[in-house]
């Protein structure tokens, strides 16, 4: 709930210099803590450590095909910041172990967990090996594309929402009756747009047995995976994927449900994309929308979810939205008078947002015609 500030209120006092100088140096600490937790991950430090007990510079250098003399100041590092616990020598000439904790290791290696913040790091990382590109199109106007980014950026996101998807979507799907009831009807047809790695369509699948889906992206390196990762699954023979502009691959009068997750803020065409959705259903069928859940209205200072949302906006999702032209350049801090007006100009009559709370930094939408 955003709360507005009176205006007769008193503004609040301006940061001092040294406050300002003290923020400035606990992001530096931060910063360095995130790569330093991508090259722990890119390099297989903290897989090698969880669960097994302290270990030295060597063994962990042995362990992974890496460097002992790296190992140690990276280990030295995690350990000076917290994330490690220090094992001091029991005698001279015994090397100080280093042990990853039990909830440290859930974060960094357990794929399943709601917690599961590695990929997190690498999705930055991404984004600060774009720096160079980025100051030019704040320059120039243009922007840097999601293949700019490349893999770290792809996978991070996927790696970070897959959690989610396959522990909280059917839970929370099935807290919408209407909704669940027409999903789980036989031979149901479900569209997912902005599919990424695939995800989401995959957990839809797993909820949805008797349903068939496609998935539809732009970015084939995501395509790619996405039917990797339904195959694995065994879900090959009911989940098909599609690359290309959705708002020409998704044919019309042909599904019973259009999920977009997570994708409308990163459209340079959501009103085509929208508009697309809503002719591609047949008569009874239903949009859901699935976005950041933004504050209603600007607010500064602001939480720390919506100042992670403008990271988000600054760093990746408005430079990739603006590699395109034309683009509506919405940006990641999406909030739902936005989204009612995306709707509204795509031909539908209002907007209902789904009472599904406590799923991740996102709202659902249903759009209705």
């Amino acid at each position: 709930m955003t709360t507005v500030q009176d205006p007769a209120a008193p503004a609040a006092a301006a940061p001092t210099a040294d406050e300002v100088a003290e923020r400035v140096f606990q992001a530096a600490l931060g910063a360095f803590d995130t790569l330093a937790i991508y090259l722990g991950e890119r390099l297989g430090w903290y897989q090698a450590m969880a669960g097994a007990g302290p270990l030295s510079p060597a063994e962990l250098a042995g362990r992974t095909g890496t460097d002992e003399r790296y190992a140690r100041e990276w280990l030295e590092q995690q350990a000076a910041g917290g994330l490690l616990t220090a094992v001091e020598p029991a005698g001279p000439g015994v090397p100080r172990r280093f042990e990853l904790p039990p909830g440290a290791a859930e974060v960094f290696t357990d794929r399943s967990s709601l917690a599961y913040l590695a990929p997190l790091a690498r999705f930055v990382a991404a984004a600060a090996g774009q720096l160079p590109a980025l100051a030019d199109a704040y320059r120039t106007g243009s922007g840097v594309s999601w293949a700019q980014f490349g893999p770290d950026a792809r996978t991070g996101q996927a790696d970070m929402n897959r959690p989610w998807y396959e522990q909280e979507l059917a839970p929370a799907l099935r807290r919408v009756p209407d909704l669940h009831e027409l999903l789980d009807r036989p031979g149901a047809r479900i569209a997912d747009v902005g599919c990424g790695e695939g995800w989401s369509t995959v957990a839809l699948a797993r909820a949805y047995p008797r349903a068939a889906l496609h998935g539809y992206d732009v970015d084939a390196p995501s395509t790619t995976a996405a039917a990797e990762h339904a195959a694995a699954a065994g879900l090959g023979e009911r989940v098909g994927f599609v690359t290309g502009d959705v708002a020409t691959q998704l044919p019309e009068a042909s599904v019973d449900a259009v999920f977009a997750f997570e994708c409308l803020h990163d459209l340079p065409h959501p009103v085509d994309v929208l508009a697309a959705a809503r002719r591609a259903l047949r008569p009874g069928g239903v949009v859901v929308v699935m976005d950041e859940a933004a504050e209603e209205e600007f607010t500064a200072p602001a939480g720390d979810v919506e100042r992670l949302l403008y990271g988000f906006s600054t760093l990746v999702c408005l430079p990739d939205a603006r590699s395109h032209q034309p683009s509506a350049a919405t940006g990641t801090v999406i909030r739902s008078s936005t989204v009612r007006d995306l709707a509204q100009r795509a031909g539908f009559a209002a907007v209902d947002v789904l009472p599904i709370e406590g799923f991740g930094f996102w709202r659902f939408y249903r759009l209705r015609s």
